[in-house]
């Protein structure tokens, strides 16, 4: 289980998070959402161990996450809302994919990843292609929790529907927890069990 307990974050004067508590368990998928400005990104990347919260804790099974180091499989992995930002343009995809370790066979089906890509540059992919070959790359067998920061917002709603769809197949047969981060309140209901929606000045 993933828990924050009284999450708080300010960047200089500027309050981005106050108190935020929540619980994540194995498979569930959890909705954020809020306006923009209200501290998604940043929740995100304290819960993936990216940045380090002004005050309160992050804890995976009651121990505390320990903050992410470049190069090593993490438990949780932190999805970004630009894929392009998430890969090297000049390596084909293949390279893409291989980066780290070799790519499980199963998550390349389940997330319809096909060979005639993997020559191809990132900037060859259109942007559901692309969302899919950067959501693959981060699933490994010590993966735990998948923090999706709103990943289908460059997408048309049937490739959001269809992508979301694929991915969230694939974690509830593995029983990884889902954040999924989206302005839209339909596309929480629609795959979210439960949702946590931050105000203004980052409150649950």
């Amino acid at each position: 289980m993933l828990t924050a307990r009284d999450l708080c974050h300010a960047f200089g004067n500027r309050q981005i998070l106050t108190g935020v508590d929540l619980k994540l368990s194995p498979g569930e998928v959890m909705g954020v959402g809020g306006a923009s400005g209200s501290g998604k990104t940043t929740l995100c990347r304290i819960l993936a161990g990216r940045l380090v919260p002004g005050h309160g804790e992050v804890l995976l099974d009651g121990a505390r996450l320990e903050t992410a180091r470049p190069g090593l499989p993490a438990p949780v992995h932190y999805a970004p809302q630009s894929p392009e930002l998430a890969v090297d343009p000049r390596w084909p995809v293949r390279r893409v994919l291989e980066n780290g370790m070799i790519p499980d066979p199963e998550v390349l089906a389940a997330l319809g990843i096909r060979d005639a890509w993997l020559n191809r540059r990132p900037t060859q992919l259109s942007g559901g292609e692309l969302a899919r070959v950067s959501l693959a790359r981060l699933f490994h067998p010590r993966l735990r929790v998948l923090i999706c920061d709103e990943i289908t917002s460059q997408l048309d709603a049937i490739e959001q529907d269809l992508l979301l769809r694929a991915l969230l197949d694939l974690t509830r047969q593995r029983r990884i927890s889902v954040l999924l981060v989206s302005h839209s309140n339909g596309l929480r209901s629609r795959f979210c069990g439960t949702s946590l929606v931050l105000d203004s000045h980052g409150h649950r």
